[in-house]
């Protein structure tokens, strides 16, 4: 059964008392990032405001009041292949962190995705009397499995966004809470479609599609060539065609530059808030597997997925992978709502195919915004947004002083 948080009647704990208890927060990537965010904001409102924060992460968690040990660009690389050229300054950002929590004793240690960095840190601290938590689960149940059983060796508790996902880990004994998916938070958070496009000089003809290449740089680069080709198959069957492309600080100016060249209008948008209204306006997105699968499936925009991987790294991903979808929505209703192209079928033809399918006709638009409900149903873990339940699970674990292994 899915461990559920103790609710926490005080938060303030042993020499931590005056200014509240300092939380470790580790977010390797932009999603993590923006999950890190939400993570503070709620712990700030769940504990009035006194509750303080180091750690490692990006641009939202910045603005929540985090300073950040690490640059996270150094730290969103992908690809059993791609990482190793990386590796030694990964290593040395692993040594500082750790010497980092070390030095602080901080009242708990949360990391968040990013396994490869952040699993890596809390693994090091195990035993130290440091509460260790991990938000989101590795995908046990699409490959390597056995990371479970590791992970149970280490961790006090993880917080998963899948309602799948915690028997993988319960079963051996580490105490797991569903929370939700993130996405469910974005909901609400579309802005007005006839704004966006004065905004942004789009006339009310025209067509919108957004293009969401990814937010790591190899994505990037794998995709965005692959994207252009696809969409100037259809500018001849869709002259009034217009492009949107929300970006990440970690690749915005890389795809700002690449995207100069496209024969069609292009709008690149920086910022969080943009890509929401972006997903307002959208008749149709073309994006890298990803957290954005779902983020698009609760906006409800008609979404063609993409991926491509190194090919070394796509070569053992084969043999590896257990699922037989890479989009959350499909792999939730275990059928093909979103069409997606991986590995050898990402071409320009198939992605402007699928495209074309979904500008052309509304009952495929109609079909997959319906298939999109039912995924998105079955994210919510209770009335609380994830990130209140997130954060009541951690301050649960606080006031415990952390005992709360194993429920």
């Amino acid at each position: 059964m899915t461990a559920r948080a103790p609710s926490a009647a005080s938060h303030e704990t042993g020499a931590d008392s005056e200014l509240g208890p300092l939380v470790f927060l580790i977010a390797g990537e932009p999603s993590g990032d923006l999950l890190g965010a939400r993570l503070m904001a709620a712990l700030k409102a769940r504990c009035g405001g006194q509750v303080r924060f180091a750690g490692v992460g990006g641009a939202a968690m910045a603005e929540q009041g985090l300073n950040s040990l690490v640059p996270i660009s150094d730290l969103a690389v992908m690809g059993l292949i791609e990482v190793v050229p990386h590796l030694p300054r990964i290593l040395g950002h692993i040594r500082r962190t750790v010497a980092k929590v070390r030095a602080l004793r901080p009242a708990i240690l949360v990391t968040i995705d990013a396994p490869n960095f952040s699993l890596e840190v809390a693994k090091r601290l195990a035993g130290e009397g440091i509460p260790l938590v991990h938000y989101v689960a590795p995908s046990v149940w699409a490959w390597k499995p056995w990371r479970a059983k590791r992970m149970a060796r280490y961790l006090d508790h993880l917080l998963t966004l899948l309602p799948f996902e915690p028997p993988y880990f319960e079963r051996h004994g580490l105490a797991t809470t569903f929370v939700g998916h993130p996405a469910l938070e974005a909901a609400g958070a579309g802005g007005d479609p006839a704004a966006f496009r004065h905004r942004h000089g789009i006339p009310d003809s025209a067509q919108i599609v957004c293009i969401l290449p990814g937010s790591r740089r190899g994505e990037v680069r794998r995709l965005l060539p692959i994207f252009r080709e696809a969409l100037e198959r259809l500018a001849p069957r869709f002259p009034d065609l217009w492009l949107v492309v929300p970006t990440v600080p970690t690749v915005a100016d890389e795809i700002a530059e690449s995207v100069k060249a496209w024969p069609l209008p292009v709008a690149v948008l920086r910022g969080g808030s943009a890509k929401y209204d972006a997903f307002a306006a959208a008749d149709a997105a073309l994006a890298a597997s990803g957290t954005v699968a779902v983020e698009l499936a609760v906006a409800s925009v008609p979404t063609v997925i993409a991926y491509r991987l190194a090919p070394l790294t796509g070569f053992l991903a084969r043999l590896l992978l257990k699922v037989r979808y890479a989009s959350l929505p499909n792999i939730l209703l275990d059928r093909e709502v979103q069409p997606e192209f991986l590995q050898g079928d990402c071409t320009a033809d198939n992605l402007a195919g699928a495209l074309e399918r979904l500008l052309s006709d509304p009952a495929a638009r109609e079909a997959q915004k319906e298939g999109a409900r039912a995924a998105v149903a079955k994210l919510s873990a209770c009335e609380e947004t994830p990130s209140e339940l997130a954060a009541r699970t951690i301050l649960a674990m606080i006031d415990a002083g952390g005992a709360f292994r194993n429920g």
